[in-house]
């Protein structure tokens, strides 16, 4: 493993475990060289996936990438870091049990949409902005109206 602050590729594995929601493996690293410390966390990779874009553009799954927009939705709110990796890890773990290497990017939009209805409902309309496209101040009041409609239903 390569250290991320003098780029030396003499790094030791100090401590091992699984991490928390046991989808991965923490790993705590030092530099032999600067004697920099690091955690990295290790995944288990059922199928390379490949996400089919709206333009039918296909590009790999990045995990990181779906990682940073749930942040975004997340940024300044409430929410234990621990619930929102393990929404992740079950968000990609279904991807990969889905039977198929190809995604739609919709599919992942739905599935984090759902997620994140779950698990805090400000990111939940974040995200729908970006995901919706919306264009307008209505568009916010729109969807809050059709969600809290949906959520009576489900009562």
């Amino acid at each position: 493993m390569r250290c991320p602050f003098c780029s030396s590729e003499d790094t030791q594995v100090k401590d091992s475990r699984q991490a928390e929601d046991n989808s991965a493996v923490r790993r705590r690293r030092q530099c032999g060289s600067c004697a920099g410390r690091f955690t990295t966390f290790e995944r288990v990779q059922l199928r390379d996936l490949m996400v089919v874009k709206k333009s039918g553009r296909r590009t790999p799954f990045d995990r990181d990438k779906l990682a940073r927009s749930v942040l975004i939705a997340l940024q300044k709110r409430p929410v234990d870091p621990e619930r929102t990796e393990q929404m992740i890890s079950g968000i990609v773990r279904q991807l990969e049990a889905g039977g198929t290497s190809e995604i739609e990017s919709d599919r992942i939009g739905e599935l984090v949409m759902e997620g994140l209805s779950n698990l805090d409902k400000i990111a939940y309309v974040r995200y729908a902005s970006v995901y919706k496209d919306f264009r307008a101040t209505e568009d916010f009041g729109a969807f809050i109206e059709d969600q809290m409609l949906t959520s009576d239903e489900d009562e």
